[in-house]
């Protein structure tokens, strides 16, 4: 796939992660369309589907059989989807590798698991890091900072393709901010990811320039620009 649109035929796992993840490591968490050629996350998990070939209309038939006539759906990287189906967003990303960050624990962190889920999602709401959902948590290792029992930092693992895992749900409290808490979830995330053989990547938002400034001093760097695209599928008798 092309490096800076993201549009061409998929040739590394990277280029289709989504897919590569559930038809992969996370396909305890797949949802399958029913000729196999697409998949999504249990909606509880993640709001993510994929093609297996996203240059092939079967493919999206399979996607429309998945999800149902008028659905949502977000997809990354993809092309433009065929007549029928309509464009909801359209947000411009940045995907990074992480080969080259130090990876250390961070002896502070906690592991976090489903009873820590509404004080996740409160900290999510509050600091807008992407999705995370009632059974993100179950995609993967997450750590978190407490400061007087409250939950202030917290980083981990969603979309996990063969060889690599995404640090992913990276945020700090407002009032906690400037600690380097993030640069230390992060790193230490990225040391079990490693200890396990895998390699840690990322994404972000375009826009969240201060975000991507801090991955960058810590190693990550530009692989390629995705596209983070919305959809709705087409209506009945479309």
């Amino acid at each position: 796939m092309s490096p800076d649109t993201g549009t061409a035929t998929p040739v590394h796992v990277l280029d289709n992660p989504v897919w590569a993840a559930l038809s992969g490591p996370s396909r305890a968490f797949a949802e399958t369309g029913p000729a196999g050629l697409a998949a999504r996350y249990v909606a509880e998990a993640s709001p993510f589907a994929a093609l297996a070939d996203p240059d092939d209309p079967r493919a999206w038939a399979d996607l429309a059989a998945l999800a149902g006539p008028g659905a949502p759906v977000w997809v990354t990287g993809l092309p433009t989807p065929p007549a029928g189906w309509t464009t909801t967003a359209s947000i411009p990303g940045v995907q990074l590798d992480g080969g080259a960050v130090r990876a250390e624990a961070a002896p502070e962190a906690v592991l976090l698991g489903p009873a820590d889920v509404p004080e996740m999602r409160e900290l999510v709401d509050l600091t807008k890091p992407g999705p995370f959902l009632s059974r993100t948590v179950e995609l993967g290792t997450y750590l978190g900072i407490r400061h007087e029992g409250r939950l202030v930092a917290m980083a981990g693992e969603r979309m996990r393709p063969p060889g690599w895992s995404e640090i992913s749900a990276v945020c700090t409290h407002p009032d906690h901010r400037g600690k380097g808490l993030a640069g230390r979830l992060i790193r230490a995330v990225a040391a079990g990811i490693r200890e396990r053989g895998d390699r840690p990547f990322l994404h972000a938002a375009a826009d969240n320039t201060g975000a991507i400034a801090l991955y960058e001093s810590m190693g990550f760097t530009l692989r390629r620009r995705p596209l983070f695209i919305g959809l709705r599928t087409p209506d009945a008798g479309v």
